[in-house]
């Protein structure tokens, strides 16, 4: 999985289905699965200090043929070694007999075997560096221009620790926090303390709750849609957003393009007993009435979220944000236009990057001169006031909602924005 990855910077989740497809993986009961998800997600929260560590203790570096395919092999001892509870010498040990296992890697066993020892025995200094290690150069040079020194460290710090697990309630947060020995979040999400299976907590086979990180229910939450008003909501899949637009009393249109993903969509709203219109389209393309609200979280680098899904990190690129932010301008522009007047838009990304979510909004606006900003006020987002920037948009960052444990504290990496064409 770390070498497909790294190799076709596809997305981990993508890999980790291919590589359960292959016939090796055949017979590997959940408790092997599980483990190697965590190996490879460890190695991605802590793979520039793993590099760092591997290639400080190489007298000179591997031949490129046989180092794409060593490198796995040293990531993969390593992050055991370091951040998961499995002992050094299992760890070295499965390692060496990897490298034997391969003609191209045989000859370097005995190397593995060092490298993984030394770094077994300086765990403690390697696992004190820079959080910055753990950010590609490009990612790190950004944020500091943009957040500064202080926040920048802190981003990098939160991207280093266990993600929290939210949830979001059809009705009565308060008794489902209760019932599932939760916390309850200022938000108005649910924060769950423990780790159990989440298709056996009480309340997932009824419907009466979804998994959501809390700062993805913002976008949802500050549409503020009223029973009975056509809502569109566009890239939906798999419908975190789209199970609170129908619990609010929306007629919900939930168009996606890719069929898979909606058919997770459908699914989910089955299980959640919600109505609504899925539509395999795309939103570009789509020719509909205009509706009284649309929610558009568009596609992009997903920054945000490398604490939840640390590979965005290794995966993403320059040339990536270009890409996605000249989409995002006309899915903007598109979304704008199937307005009615009066009616709503909310804008969202899951990205740190202002090109994805201030710089859109401010274009957007001198685009389309008759489309004002409706600007979001702290009240809207108890728990978060310092989110709400001095134009009324939203901009929450890993580093809120702070708690003593860490793995309780924080959130996703959000950006939104209210816009409204005026009747």
């Amino acid at each position: 999985m770390i070498a497909d990855v790294l190799a076709s910077r596809a997305a981990l989740d993508d890999c980790f289905d291919r590589a359960l497809r292959k016939e090796e993986a055949r017979g590997l009961d959940e408790r092997d699965t599980a483990l190697a998800r965590a190996i490879a997600t460890a190695a991605f929260r802590r793979l520039g200090t793993i590099r760092h560590a591997i290639a400080s203790r190489l007298s000179r570096e591997l031949p490129r043929r046989a180092g794409g395919a060593v490198e796995p092999i040293l990531i993969v001892g390593a992050a055991q070694i370091l951040l998961l509870d499995v002992p050094d010498h299992a760890a070295v040990d499965a390692a060496v007999e990897i490298a034997k296992g391969e003609t191209h890697t045989a000859h370097f066993a005995g190397l593995v075997n060092a490298i993984l020892r030394k770094i077994a025995a300086a765990r403690a200094d390697i696992l004190a560096g820079d959080p910055l290690a753990d950010t590609p150069t490009w990612l790190a040079e950004r944020w500091l221009r943009f957040y500064g020194r202080d926040t920048t460290h802190a981003i990098a710090a939160a991207h280093r620790q266990e993600p929290p697990l939210d949830i979001s309630a059809k009705t009565e947060p308060l008794v489902w926090a209760e019932r599932l020995a939760g916390v309850l979040l200022p938000t108005g999400s649910i924060r769950l303390r423990g780790h159990a299976a989440i298709p056996t907590l009480p309340g997932y086979a009824q419907g009466e709750w979804w998994v959501q990180d809390a700062a993805a229910a913002l976008p949802a939450r500050l549409l503020a849609v009223k029973p009975g008003e056509r809502v569109a909501d566009l890239c939906a899949a798999p419908g975190g957003k789209t199970a609170q637009l129908a619990a609010a009393g929306g007629d919900v249109l939930a168009v996606d393009r890719s069929a898979q993903r909606l058919k997770r969509l459908v699914a989910n709203m089955a299980r959640l007993k919600l109505e609504v219109t899925a539509r395999v389209a795309d939103a570009l393309a789509l020719d509909e009435p205009p509706f009284d609200a649309v929610l558009l979280d568009a596609p992009c680098t997903a920054t945000g979220t490398i604490r939840r899904h640390p590979d965005v990190a290794w995966t993403k690129t320059p040339e990536d944000l270009t890409k996605l932010a000249a989409l995002q301008r006309r899915l903007l522009d598109k979304a704008a236009s199937l307005l009615k007047p009066g009616g709503r838009l909310v804008y969202s990304v899951c990205s740190l990057e202002p090109e994805e979510g201030e710089q859109q909004i401010s274009e957007i606006l001198a685009r389309m001169p008759g489309l004002n900003r409706l600007p979001v006020v702290a009240d809207e987002i108890h728990g978060l006031e310092r989110a709400v920037t001095p134009h009324g948009d939203v901009r929450v960052v890993p580093t809120f909602l702070p708690n003593e444990a860490p793995r309780l504290a924080g959130m996703d990496g959000f950006f939104v924005a209210r816009l409204l064409r005026p009747a």
